[in-house]
C-alpha cells in the first residue's frame, strides 16, 4: 500500500503544472541502462510499461494489449455492483468517450475486479445501460489473480475485502497510457476537475504524437 501512497503524493507535486507543459511526464518506475555504442557509453532510461495481456470483453471476445497498439487509452478498475464510487467513475468516463467518440487513437479499458459475478453478459448489460456501443470502450473480465496483478502494473490498489462497500476495496484512478504503454498521468475518476484535467492532458498527449510526425 505504501507505494500507492507515494504514487499519489508524486502526482500531486506535478498536477498543478502539467497543463502548461508541452509534453506530459512519464510516471512509474524507471531504470538507467548504460550500453556501448560506437565505442561510447550511452545511458538510456527504461520506463515502466504495461505488460501484454489477454482478457474477455462484454461481447465474449478476446481483448489483448495489441488491440491498444497505436492508441492512447484510459484504464480503470471497477465492478458492476459497486455501491460507492464506480457509478460516478462510469459517468465521468462517458464524458471522455463522448469527447473522443470515433477517434481511433483514443480508447478506454475498464477492468472488473469482481471475477465471480462480472461475467461477460453482466458486463454487456452494464455497457448497454450506459449506452456504450462498439469497441472504443472495452469492459473486461479475467481471473482474480490476473486482474489484480494487472492493477498492480497500473499502480492502482484493488483487493477483495468483506468489510468494504460491495465486498471490494479499490482506488478510483483513471490511468492515462500512451502508445508505448507507459503511464503518463493518473486522475481521481470521481472528481470533475480531475476528469477535465485528464481530457486536457489527453489533448496534449495526442499533440505529442501529431508533432512527432512533422
Amino acid at each position: 500500500m505504501k507505494k500507492y501512497v507515494s504514487f499519489a503524493i508524486s502526482l500531486m507535486l506535478w498536477a498543478c503544472a502539467q497543463e502548461e507543459q508541452k509534453r506530459l511526464p512519464i510516471l512509474g518506475e524507471r531504470e538507467a541502462v548504460t550500453k556501448e555504442v560506437n565505442g561510447k557509453s550511452i545511458t538510456d532510461t527504461i520506463y515502466q510499461t504495461i505488460p501484454s495481456f489477454t482478457f474477455i470483453n462484454q461481447d465474449s471476445m478476446a481483448v489483448t494489449s495489441k488491440d491498444f497498439d497505436n492508441s492512447i487509452y484510459v484504464a480503470d478498475f471497477f465492478f458492476t455492483s459497486c455501491p460507492s464510487i464506480c457509478p460516478t467513475m462510469s459517468k465521468n468516463l462517458l464524458k471522455v468517450l463522448n469527447k473522443y467518440q470515433g477517434n481511433s487513437e483514443v480508447k478506454i479499458l475498464s477492468h472488473s475486479i469482481d471475477s465471480k459475478y462480472d461475467t461477460p453478459w453482466v458486463l454487456k448489460r452494464y455497457a448497454d445501460k450506459l449506452g456504450v456501443e462498439g469497441n472504443q470502450w472495452q469492459f473486461v473480465h479475467g481471473s482474480q489473480q490476473d486482474i489484480y496483478t494487472m492493477a498492480d502494473k497500473y499502480m492502482v490498489y484493488a483487493k477483495e475485502d468483506a468489510e468494504a462497500p460491495g465486498g471490494f476495496e479499490h482506488q478510483g484512478w483513471f490511468i492515462l497510457i500512451d502508445k508505448e504503454k507507459r503511464i503518463r498521468g493518473a486522475y481521481d475518476g470521481t472528481n470533475d476537475d480531475q476528469v477535465a484535467q485528464l481530457m486536457r492532458d489527453m489533448d496534449i498527449l495526442l499533440s505529442e504524437y501529431s508533432n512527432d510526425k512533422k
